[in-house]
C-alpha cells in the first residue's frame, strides 16, 4: 500500500513539470486572433466599462462622476 501511494504521490508531482511554451509553439500565440483584444467590439466595451468606472478619478485623462451616463 505503502508503494501504491509513493507512486502516486511522484506522478501527481511530475505531471506539473511541462508547463511553459516551448520554442516551435511560439508562432501559434503571436498570431493576431490570439491576442487578448483581438476583438475590437469587446475592447470597445472594456474601455467604456473603464472609463465609467474610473471617471470620478480621472480615469484615462478624462473628468467626470463616474457614472457611465455621459
Amino acid at each position: 500500500m505503502k508503494q501504491v501511494i509513493t507512486i502516486a504521490v511522484v506522478l501527481g508531482l511530475s505531471a506539473c513539470s511541462s508547463l511553459g511554451v516551448e520554442p516551435w509553439e511560439k508562432d501559434q500565440l503571436a498570431r493576431a486572433d490570439m491576442a487578448l483584444d483581438s476583438e475590437k467590439l469587446d475592447l470597445a466595451l472594456d474601455d467604456h466599462i473603464y472609463f465609467s468606472k474610473e471617471g470620478s478619478s480621472g480615469g484615462r485623462s478624462l473628468a467626470g462622476g463616474g457614472c457611465g451616463c455621459n
